[in-house]
């Protein structure tokens, strides 16, 4: 969240940022709570100071003063209850709206409504041109049964899929190239569970808001399915004082992921482009507070995973995501979008994003810097790779007039050297 101290001393930069990301919130609201919170706590800390001498005059007093004495303690603790409620009824009402203003964006970003409105920065690879007629994942993966999406449909309902022999075997070369790329570039990797309490959600800044896009438990357990591990490894660290020493922590994470895709009806129905349950690699930065090493590290993740598309030969566009498509704990973002030629145009398949402080004042993520003090920590996050995307742009991609699918080189070592899967159709 936002420190409050600067929420008062920018007061209309954090409003503007509200209304570029189509956020609606009552920053004055928050700030009249806030005065009347600070006004309050003055006066408890004289009532305390005056129950204290009072205290003191009442062990020196005479018998016929200290009645009189006793009497001012008692209105004095009175008053003391009346204005402890007040701050509870205060803290009641701020939390909640104070937790609900977000980060403020980067100048750099855009302005724009919707996912529309994002602005491409750039295109890299060439676009396959196929002198046959083409086929989406769908029928690609039905042809060589390699994808089952109405078994998946018995199974768990819609936005369901099981995937079969090679396909599943892509997937997992997908998944471990991702891992050895990151583990090269010297991230540590986790195993986290996906299971989570309320908490880390509410830290990353995915609660309140993201709720119905969330599966939860009955009331026996009161966990919920985590739609990205950047929530349980963003939030490992939570409530402690890090060392500066020990910073960057890199981290990378290969797990399910669960979404329950709420408010998509109809859309992108077919294939597993939108789905509830998937595969992904996730890094994750933790890093001081300093915005210049943020921005280093935001370049640097989104590096590495435009250098995973072109080892797998894809093309894809970078796009500075506009402020309407920004989340609330956002300063900037970048999506990477893949060329998928049965959609003829481009699918998002990563996104890389950066916080600064707003993830870690909620988790309570700190270090202490060379000089003692105890600082917040800055914290960004991208994925690697995201199972099913990809899977979609590899297989429309690398298709073959005759049904086959060529493997890229990269991942050839993974699926024991096989420079196609398939077998041919035509």
């Amino acid at each position: 969240m936002l420190d409050l101290k600067f929420i008062r001393q920018n007061a209309e930069l954090v409003k503007a940022g509200a209304k570029l990301k189509r956020i609606d919130c009552d920053v004055d609201r928050v700030l009249e709570l806030d005065a009347e919170k600070r006004r309050l706590g003055q006066e408890v800390d004289e009532l305390r100071s005056r129950q204290k001498n009072a205290g003191k005059a009442i062990a020196q007093a005479s018998a016929e003063e200290r009645e009189a004495l006793l009497e001012e303690q008692k209105t004095l603790k009175s008053e003391l209850k009346q204005l402890e409620e007040r701050q509870g009824s205060i803290e009641e009402e701020l939390g909640p709206l104070h937790v609900r203003i977000p980060n403020v964006p980067d100048p750099e970003v855009p302005e724009g409504k919707d996912d529309a409105e994002n602005v491409e920065l750039r295109q890299v690879g060439e676009r396959p041109s196929f002198d046959f007629e083409t086929q989406d994942h769908v029928a690609l993966g039905a042809a060589q049964g390699w994808l089952d999406v109405e078994a998946g449909a018995r199974l768990a309902g819609s936005r369901n899929y099981v995937l079969i022999g090679d396909l599943a075997r892509l997937e997992s070369a997908v998944l471990s190239f991702a891992m050895d790329l990151m583990l090269g570039k010297g991230f540590t990797p986790l195993s986290v569970p996906m299971l989570v309490r309320e908490e880390p959600l509410l830290g990353t800044g995915y609660f309140p808001g993201g709720e119905e896009q969330t599966y939860r438990t009955d009331e026996r357990d009161d966990l919920y399915l985590a739609g990205t591990s950047e929530v349980p490894v963003t939030a490992l660290h939570a409530g402690e004082i890090l060392s500066a020493a020990d910073l960057p922590k890199l981290y990378v994470a290969r797990t399910t992921c669960y979404r329950r895709e709420a408010g998509t009806y109809g859309k992108d129905t077919r294939g597993i482009y939108r789905v509830h349950q998937f595969q992904k690699v996730e890094q994750v930065v933790i890093d001081v507070n300093d915005e210049t090493r943020s921005r280093e590290h935001h370049s640097a993740i989104l590096a590495n995973s435009e250098e995973l598309l072109q080892a797998f030969e894809l093309p894809y566009r970078v796009v500075n995501v506009c402020g309407g498509d920004l989340g609330v704990p956002h300063v900037q973002k970048f999506d990477i979008e893949t060329w998928m030629p049965a959609r003829e145009g481009y699918g998002e398949t990563h996104s890389a994003s950066r916080f600064y402080e707003y993830q870690a004042r909620r988790l309570g993520l700190r270090y202490r810097d060379e000089d003692k003090k105890v600082r917040y920590c800055h914290t960004l996050n991208n994925t690697v790779a995201a199972s099913t995307r990809l899977l979609i742009a590899l297989l429309e991609n690398h298709q073959r007039a005759d049904g086959t699918v060529a493997i890229p080189a990269a991942l050839r070592p993974y699926m024991g050297g096989a420079e196609s899967i398939g077998r041919p159709l035509q």
